[in-house]
């Protein structure tokens, strides 16, 4: 028992909550710092850093030969980060990318994936690669004194902190990740707009993010992809740090085809012909009637789309498949990064370049200084040699004949240690009379060289300078123009079951029984169609199928149907009951299909109505909605278009015989109503038949198997003021059933006889 007590009081002795609080903090940050967020110096994560810097140790530089990629994912998990080398050859893999990386790092040759399918790329053993010229900006002046250097996992040997990276790479290729509590979404820019916009910066300290933005509009993706988010709101992201931008797919038309040439970042080809060709299937876009992918080599994207017609609208068919597929996209921009502090934070636009710049004069300084100091260090050996070529026969004896040489040197001629073993490291062929003229004229390089740099190094003004040099010669040498156009656009609207299908003209059948169908074409004999044992041909209506169907119901309510998908007149239909939920009492017994603007005169049989427009009966409820009220007792007459109410003429004929003609203008215009007095009823009578016609147009009136003609001049007799009782019409047409105006062919006709 003593054992154990004594075994357990060597072990530090903690609470469990203190004990995972400090663990799960240690996780945290190490997934924070060493793994899923950048640093601003050099814009990389660990992985990345590391693999860039283990392909610059194997020789692997934009000039040399390609090795197995397996070669570096083994160097690099073995010397610098012990994980998987899956998950390394991945990140290599993206690197490589010129879909993913604006700028990639790494020149890869073999299969390294396709915009399809980024992770389609071969295994690393089939793979070569090296680092493509763009990583010279974070590599070549990393043995200069620039950075500083820590032990690798195992403390066997160094590996570099950051990269001393010439551009500001955080902005450059941009990244993703995700880490505990936190992410960074950074998108790519363009070099050359980045570094306009550092010169600015440096040139004008105290520039805001409007000023910036001047220079760094938007980001520019590998994918060049339109940018269609408004400037005022790319400002607010880059002045907060966060926010969402969108960008949309470039097209062109051609030979009336429509061509899909650029796709928005990190969007597959594969996956938008498969998120079009769904819609084709379901029969949700009978707009387009093929499609097509001929990207190849000179053209990595080239989708094509064939319409089904001339007469489809190209611009209304793109709106609706960039708010339906993957053709528009919106990407979340979170610049959230590690700082030069090594605290993760979001920044703006202005303190990431601020302190990218004040990180890149510093390092600039410190090169600077390890140039000068290798320049001193060299003067200095320079100064001893010429002391010995002076001195050269009393030199050569002390070499000979003194048993520590260096030492006798030191004391003869007041050398330091590092200039007396310089000395005795001469070769006999340096001994010439040549070589101490070599040594004036390198010495006198070398002081003018050091004069330079302390001159740099004492003013400020001289170091930003050739920060600013540096920075635009690097931006020329790896930078090319935009590719991601701004155009600012509105957001992209789907077409309504209506507009998406193609307009073809269509005849709707109402059945007496409810039963409902749309026939191809106008002109259909309806009454000869098939119908059940018992049903017969109720209303007919006209139209497109891409129009407003509107159904009238017997209690004063409408609905509303898609005319493009009714079954077809090959069938008897179907029960309107099972698209509607429509009441005990409730019957269809009036279709009306044209367009949302479209005026119909609706009435009651007890003498009541107003004019509606087709739109405003419009519901997407299934129960329908309240039009026309009305009056106890009281009936739905059928409705009636007008074309031009204004002009027009309304016929009511009451079942008293009585027949009033008014202008259709005195009628109101509503949505819902019970409406005006159209005649002046008595007791139990009814309107019995109602029309609209033109002036000047004659007008048929129909009383069981008899008929009459009212010439217009005829008509006249009947005009009068909306509401009135009428005149009554001649004997033998007390009781009429129907009026309806007579065509203007039919009235020539008659006229000639």
């Amino acid at each position: 028992m003593s054992e154990v007590t004594e075994l357990a009081s060597e072990h530090e002795k903690l609470p469990l909550h203190v004990f995972a609080e400090k663990a799960y903090r240690d996780y945290s940050m190490y997934v924070v710092l060493d793994r899923a967020l950048p640093h601003i110096s050099d814009g990389l994560k660990p992985v990345q850093r590391r693999i860039v810097y283990a392909m610059r140790e194997l020789s692997l530089g934009p000039n040399a030969k390609p090795k197995k990629s397996a070669r570096t994912v083994g160097d690099v998990i073995g010397k610098y980060h012990p994980h998987g080398d899956a998950a390394c050859y991945e990140a290599m893999v993206v690197m490589a990318q010129s879909f993913a990386y604006r700028y990639p790092l790494v020149d890869g040759h073999g299969n390294w994936g396709s915009p399809d399918d980024p992770k389609s790329f071969a295994a690393m053993r089939y793979t070569e690669s090296k680092l493509a010229p763009y990583a010279q900006a974070l590599l070549s002046e990393l043995d200069q004194g620039t950075v500083d250097w820590a032990d690798n996992f195992d403390g066997s040997m160094k590996e570099p902190v950051q990269l001393p990276a010439r551009l500001p790479n955080i902005l450059v290729n941009g990244t993703t990740g995700i880490a505990v509590g936190m992410a960074t979404d950074i998108p790519p820019h363009n070099l050359r707009e980045l570094v306009a916009a550092c010169l600015h910066l440096l040139k004008n300290p105290e520039a805001d993010t409007a000023a910036l933005c001047e220079h760094l509009p938007a980001p520019d993706y590998p994918t060049g992809c339109e940018i269609i988010t408004p400037p005022a709101e790319l400002r607010k992201i880059y002045e907060s740090g966060g926010g969402q931008l969108k960008a949309r797919a470039r097209w062109t038309r051609e030979d009336g085809n429509i061509i899909v040439s650029h796709l928005p970042h990190q969007v597959s080809p594969a996956r938008v012909l498969e998120q079009i060709a769904e819609q084709m299937r379901a029969k949700k876009l009978p707009l387009v009637e093929d499609l097509r992918d001929e990207s190849d080599h000179d053209q990595p994207v080239r989708l094509v789309v064939v319409p089904r017609s001339n007469r489809v609208d190209a611009e209304a068919l793109m709106a609706h498949l960039f708010a339906t597929t993957d053709l528009e996209k919106s990407f979340r921009v979170n610049l959230n990064m590690v700082g030069v502090d090594g605290r993760p934070k979001v920044k703006n636009l202005p303190t990431i370049l601020g302190e990218w710049l004040t990180w890149r004069e510093n390092v600039l300084k410190r090169r600077l200084e390890h140039r000068l100091d290798k320049v001193k260090a060299r003067l200095h050996i320079l100064e001893g040699l010429l002391t010995a070529f002076l001195n050269i026969e009393e030199v050569i004896r002390i070499i000979r004949f003194e048993d520590e040489p260096k030492q006798a040197l030191m004391d003869a001629f007041g050398l330091s240690d590092t200039q007396a073993e310089a000395i005795l490291e001469l070769k006999l062929r340096h001994l010439q009379k040549l070589e101490e003229m070599k040594i004036r004229g390198e010495q006198e390089e070398l002081e003018a060289e050091r004069k330079a740099l302390e001159k740099r190094l004492g003013s400020r003004d001289s170091l930003q300078a050739l920060l600013a040099e540096e920075l635009e010669a690097d931006g020329e040498a790896y930078g090319d123009e935009r590719r991601c156009p701004i155009v600012e656009r509105g957001a992209a609207q789907a077409l309504s079951a209506t507009e998406v299908v193609a307009a073809e003209n269509i005849t709707v059948v109402l059945s007496k029984a409810g039963w409902i169908r749309g026939a191809k074409g106008h002109g259909v004999d309806a009454a000869n169609l098939s119908y059940r044992s018992g049903d017969g041909l109720l209303r007919t209506a006209e139209g497109r199928n891409n129009q407003t169907l509107i159904l009238l119901g017997s209690q004063g309510r409408s609905y509303q149907l898609s005319a493009h998908n009714l079954p077809t007149a090959r069938g008897q239909g179907e029960p309107v009951s099972g698209r509607l939920d429509l009441g005990d009492r409730e019957r269809i017994n009036d279709v009306l299909l044209g367009e949302t603007e479209a005026r119909y005169l609706l009435a009651s049989d007890a003498g009541y109505g107003f004019i509606a427009r087709l739109g405003e009966l419009a519901t997407r409820q299934r129960a329908g909605k309240a039009c026309l009220t009305l009056p106890s007792g009281a009936e739905v007459l059928p409705a009636t278009a007008l074309r031009r109410p204004e002009e027009q003429l309304v016929a009511v004929a009451s079942t008293a015989g009585r027949l009033l003609v008014f202008a259709a203008a005195d009628l109101p215009e509503l949505a819902r109503g019970k409406g005006n007095k159209l005649i002046g009823l008595r007791g139990e009578e009814r309107v019995a038949a109602l029309t609209v016609l033109d002036a000047g147009t004659t007008l048929e009136v129909f009383s069981g198997k008899r008929s009459c003609k009212i010439k217009p001049a005829d008509l006249e007799s009947f005009r009068g003021n909306r509401g009135s009782r009428g005149k009554a019409l001649p004997r033998g047409f007390q009781r009429v059933e129907a009026m309806q105006p007579v065509s203007a062919p039919a009235q020539e006709a008659e006229t000639g006889a």
